[in-house]
């Protein structure tokens, strides 16, 4: 199975919180949620995985914690704070099972927006040999420049609109 996040851009963490239990991909003006820019991947978790491209297309080492993100779905202040609070949640709570939403932080958006075009194809031959990606066969189909262009992007329009990236996780 696995996990998939979806990137998108937001004006701010309202809009960004909209109907946090859907999709981001997913637009349904009669449930009330908005279109979104949107990048979906598996498996391409914010503080690891896409934390090495971050740390890649800035030029900078890679340490857990680079891509800096804050919690907004689940509330975090209406977290359980105790065992037997969290023992007590029901079946389905997003606690639980998500889904979650995450903002990323701007040095991390200003990194990947600040790639140039011409260094596209080396960012992505070096982040597809990282140790997660070993179990994937050689990018021979261009997924993952591809997918290093897409999240480059959606950075860089979410730097132009003043906008912030986020994720949005769920099993």
């Amino acid at each position: 199975m696995g996990v998939f996040y979806e990137y998108y851009r937001a004006a701010d963490r309202a809009s960004a919180t909209v109907q946090p239990e859907h999709s981001r991909e997913i637009v349904d003006g009669s449930r009330g949620i908005p279109e979104f820019d949107v990048v979906v991947t598996k498996w391409i978790d914010p503080e690891v995985v896409l934390g090495q491209l971050v740390a890649f297309a800035g030029h900078v080492d890679y340490s857990l914690g680079l891509v800096e993100t804050v919690g907004l779905y689940p509330p975090p202040e209406s977290a359980p704070r105790s065992d037997e609070e969290w023992d007590a949640l029901p079946e389905g709570s997003p606690y639980l099972e998500g889904p979650g939403i995450m903002e990323l932080s701007a040095e991390a958006r200003d990194m990947l927006a600040g790639v140039d075009d011409a260094r596209l194809p080396v960012l992505a031959e070096q982040w597809a040999a990282i140790e997660e990606f070993s179990h994937f066969t050689a990018d021979e189909d261009g997924y993952i420049l591809s997918l290093t262009k897409d999240l480059v992007g959606l950075a860089r329009r979410a730097r132009e609109h003043d906008q912030q990236l986020y994720c949005w996780m769920s099993l």
